[in-house]
């Protein structure tokens, strides 16, 4: 970083304490915004997903394990060129241990269209532990992965569910794109840093992005490569 601003202590405790302010700034609007994500309208699930478990059948009320709330990954799959997605790939990664999500009442699972055979070798291969669903048909990422702007399917995605007293299932919500960044602490740790991401100039800004045990392999490029 040849143009870094270099300045003494008083300085940077100055300028940290300004940056601090539009810090607080932005954590109170995403605090409204999240109030307000949680007063969206709901609507009843009324479909009879099915997917398949590596111990058989599920619905989509299975899926919940007995809790609540139900939070689903929508996985790439397939995707040319490629065995598995990169990029779904590092987010999974970064999900953290399942206790805590099941500690206020919520499970996750991943779901793609890729048949178990294929999906519990790669999970063994990359040490997680998630639940795991294949989708039966296209009708559960036709309508739970849309892009709200176009009305087309978008993936990667992650959507939320909540059972209610009645036993219905309910859909809450649903976000692609830029708006599962949050939900990546890869990148949030990165955007800490003066470096950031290091993306600029790339005309493929998720190009860097490999297996975690493949960085070492040049040709395994991202799935936007």
């Amino acid at each position: 970083m040849t143009d870094a601003k270099i300045v003494d202590r008083a300085d940077w405790y100055a300028a940290r304490r300004a940056f601090l302010e539009r810090e607080k700034e932005v954590t109170r609007a995403r605090d409204a915004l999240n109030v307000e994500r949680r007063e969206l309208p709901m609507m009843v699930v009324d479909k009879g997903y099915v997917f398949e478990g590596p111990d058989g059948e599920r619905t989509l009320p299975e899926l919940f394990e007995g809790r609540r709330q139900l939070l689903t990954y929508h996985f790439m799959w397939p995707l040319e060129g490629h065995d598995w997605c990169p990029v779904c790939s590092l987010f999974i990664d970064n999900i953290g241990h399942l206790a805590h999500l099941h500690a206020r009442d919520t499970s996750l699972a991943i779901v793609c269209a890729a048949p178990q055979s294929d999906i519990v070798p790669f999970k063994r291969r990359m040490g997680w532990d998630i639940p795991w669903y294949t989708t039966r048909g296209d009708d559960f990422y036709q309508d739970f992965t849309l892009d709200v702007g176009t009305d087309e399917p978008e993936l990667p995605g992650v959507s939320a569910f909540l059972r209610d007293d009645d036993g219905r299932v309910l859909y809450a919500y649903s976000t692609h794109g830029r708006g599962s960044d949050i939900l990546n602490n890869t990148y949030n740790y990165l955007d800490l840093t003066p470096l950031g991401r290091q993306e600029k100039g790339m005309a493929d800004t998720m190009g860097w992005i490999r297996h975690h045990d493949r960085y070492g392999d040049a040709t395994a490029g991202s799935c936007h490569g």
